[in-house]
């Protein structure tokens, strides 16, 4: 049997062919290129799915939370509490608005922001708060409202990662103040190239993004303020219409997936995700801890299971923030996840003799230690 991929990304295409192609082909018989109706209808489409009153699309998901935070006013001097497990993007748009990224550890069940140590990181410079629902399981909301609210700050929410997760029964998309959205190609919904977008119930917010992602601009010619070029494309604007409409129905092929391997992995010498009652998650990595990852991801490799891990090098010990001189002991528990988190294919696409094929093998090389 040939091995196991990580990610699939061309089965998809394949399964909507047809409509992925009429898609792009009415966008180059339309003549227009750039925003446009094709990215307005989206806009209203997602929107509406994560029960928002706003969607604006933009090239991608680091501008995504880069344009946000700019629409929140924050710049230099200001403080952003940002998890200090998470992919690296979520600091970097707050270092491109020329604020401070402060980084907050995560609670070890979840792996996502821990809300009882947010109040503890707050100065007189904070002005967002910016929870990640890393791995498609939306962070403890509720709490980190509430330390906003009293403290009068912004939530940025970023959801590059839990399209169609939910909190407390409602959609991830409004809990906050603007929840930021990536489409790279690998996440639950994802374009044929870059993209993003910010949700937001914030009229205002809404205005300030629009603005700013297009050179400053509402008028042609006429720029108001210092903007961007960061513009969701009408082609992959396009694509992510018809992928939009199968988004639920992949998300419960993910579920499906992360439900046998916590049945069939639970009794072996590793740690599973947890997930709370109060979330729905959509199971965009399905990550797994253990004490010897890189043995056990060689091992795995071997027997023909490609793994990744997410991530590597905690965004502290990145040589992009060397100015920042954190300790090599600073934020143990990033450090800990970081050396030990494993992630285990789950695309919707994966096929059941994937799957099983996974599950034995990864019950062989942990049985075998």
């Amino acid at each position: 049997m040939n091995s196991v991929p990580f990610l699939n990304l061309r089965v998809p295409y394949l399964e909507l062919k047809n409509e992925i192609d009429a898609a792009v082909a009415r966008v180059l018989d339309s003549g227009w290129y750039i925003l446009g109706s094709e990215v307005e209808a989206f806009e209203a489409e997602y929107a509406a799915y994560c029960e928002t009153d706003h969607a604006i699309g933009v090239a991608n998901g680091l501008d995504a939370l880069h344009l946000a935070l700019l629409a929140m006013d924050v710049g230099a001097g200001d403080e952003v509490i940002v998890p200090s497990n998470t992919y690296i993007a979520t600091w970097l748009a707050v270092s491109h608005c020329g604020a401070t990224p402060v980084p907050v550890e995560p609670d070890e069940t979840t792996y996502n922001i821990d809300p009882a140590r947010i109040e503890a990181a707050i100065t007189d410079r904070t002005k967002v708060i910016l929870p990640v629902h890393l791995y498609g399981q939306p962070a403890d909301l509720t709490p980190i409202l509430e330390i906003a609210r009293r403290h009068g700050l912004k939530v940025l929410e970023d959801a590059a990662q839990a399209h169609g997760a939910r909190y407390k029964g409602k959609r991830i998309g409004g809990h906050g103040d603007a929840v930021a959205w990536s489409f790279y190609p690998g996440k639950n919904l994802g374009a044929m190239g870059d993209g993003g977008a910010v949700t937001t119930n914030d009229p205002e917010i809404a205005d300030r993004i629009r603005v700013l992602r297009n050179y400053g601009s509402r008028v042609k010619y006429v720029n108001e303020v210092i903007g961007y070029n960061s513009r969701l494309d009408p082609i992959q604007a396009a694509v992510l219409r018809i992928k939009l409409k199968y988004l639920d129905s992949w998300n419960l092929r993910r579920k499906t997936i992360a439900d046998h391997y916590l049945e069939e992995l639970g009794k072996l010498r590793c740690t599973l995700p947890s997930a709370p009652n109060r979330i729905k998650p959509v199971w965009h990595l399905f990550v797994i801890r253990h004490a010897n990852r890189d043995k056990l991801q060689k091992k795995l490799t071997e027997l023909g299971i490609n793994t990744l891990i997410h991530y590597p090098i905690p965004p502290h010990k990145q040589a992009a923030y060397s100015a920042m001189k954190f300790r090599q002991t600073d934020f143990p528990v990033a450090s800990r996840l970081a050396n030990e988190l494993l992630s285990l294919p789950i695309g919707p696409h994966l096929s059941l003799s994937e799957l099983e094929k996974t599950t034995q093998c990864v019950k062989l090389a942990l049985e075998a230690r």
